[in-house]
């Protein structure tokens, strides 16, 4: 399984810590996995091509939670899982994957609307 953060990306937060500057991220964009989307983000792509911009509200404690994600107009019937996160909606970097708390079933034609997303770093001493 190659979930979690692209090696590209963890460097890029690493550096920070050796003084080399980090260019944010202008937006980031989901894209549908039908299972694990490997180490490059492109493994079991769903039919649906999309990728959808995702906004995080302000962090509080090292997590952001969603605050806006588009809904996905399904083209095929397939079981979603998985997701990988870019910098671009149809090129970009790929930043990282995860798996979905429960796969969704989902025919063509329905539409897949994500009720909550939260990225976090953690553990954050307190």
């Amino acid at each position: 399984m190659a979930l979690g953060a692209s090696a590209t990306h963890a460097n890029a937060i690493v550096n920070v810590l050796r003084g080399i500057d980090y260019t944010g991220i202008a937006g980031l964009y989901v894209k549908l996995h039908t299972g694990d989307p490997g180490a490059a983000g492109t493994a079991n792509a769903s039919a649906v091509t999309t990728r959808n911009q995702l906004t995080l509200a302000a962090p509080s404690g090292g997590s952001a939670s969603l605050s806006a994600l588009a809904a996905y107009n399904m083209t095929a019937t397939e079981t979603i899982s998985h997701f990988s996160l870019w910098t671009s909606a149809t090129t970009g970097t790929f930043i990282g994957s995860g798996q979905l708390a429960a796969a969704k079933g989902v025919n063509n034609g329905d539409t897949l609307t994500f009720n909550s997303f939260t990225a976090s770093i953690t553990p954050v001493a307190a």
